[in-house]
């Protein structure tokens, strides 16, 4: 029997408060004036940190408006490094661990989610921003299922991003979470979430045998 981890101490919670009142007053704060029109020191006088804390917790302005994307995707890869069992189709794989990961998300993410949804939506720079952390993401992921997915093949990329039926598998289901998401906008009800997922994922197949 392990012991319990010691409570975090005084300064802990306080840098968590800390992070907690950027995210939450930047998607807001952002929301309302835009983020591409709001500088970074209107985030840091509404909050009342300096500089200099402020990059202690995030590294950029749009760091901080990723907050809830990045903090999703953070839980897929402990759900996936987590997932002992990995046999069977890979897809499947892929969707199981992001339906506990949407399991793990507290009423305060969903909140916070849908809000940075419509950020990006509205900045061609935050847009460019998710695009790149989202390479990052599915390079993530296909290192961690390398080696799932069969022998490596002669025309495989570098081991990071993995083979090329690996790589693509990954970019269907990134997809089918994307539109799962635009059929969850507006109306943003947390548990018609994972039912959106399922049903674009299980219509994946469909969709690659459509004829012109």
């Amino acid at each position: 029997m392990t012991d319990a981890a010691p409570p975090p101490s005084l300064r802990e919670r306080k840098k968590l408060r800390t992070r907690q009142a950027l995210a939450d007053t930047a998607v807001t704060l952002f929301g309302e004036r835009g983020f591409d029109s709001t500088p970074l020191d209107a985030l840091l006088e509404q909050v009342e940190v300096s500089r200099r804390t402020f990059f202690r917790n995030f590294r950029s302005k749009e760091d901080v408006a990723l907050t809830a994307v990045k903090q999703l995707w953070d839980v897929y890869l402990e759900v996936l490094d987590g997932t002992d069992d990995k046999t069977g189709p890979l897809a499947d794989v892929l969707l199981e661990a992001m339906l506990a990961t949407l399991e793990r998300m507290d009423e305060d993410w969903y909140r916070r989610f849908p809000l940075t949804l419509r950020l990006i939506a509205d900045s061609a720079a935050l847009d460019g921003y998710t695009l790149r952390h989202c390479a990052e993401v599915q390079a993530e992921i296909a290192h961690r299922l390398d080696g799932q997915s069969g022998p490596s093949g002669p025309n495989d990329l570098d081991d990071r991003q993995g083979p090329l039926e690996l790589r693509l598998l990954i970019e269907f289901f990134v997809a089918a979470w994307r539109c799962a998401l635009d059929e969850w906008l507006p109306d943003c009800r947390p548990g018609e979430l994972p039912a959106l997922l399922l049903r674009t994922c299980s219509s994946m197949n469909a969709a690659l045998h459509l004829e012109a």
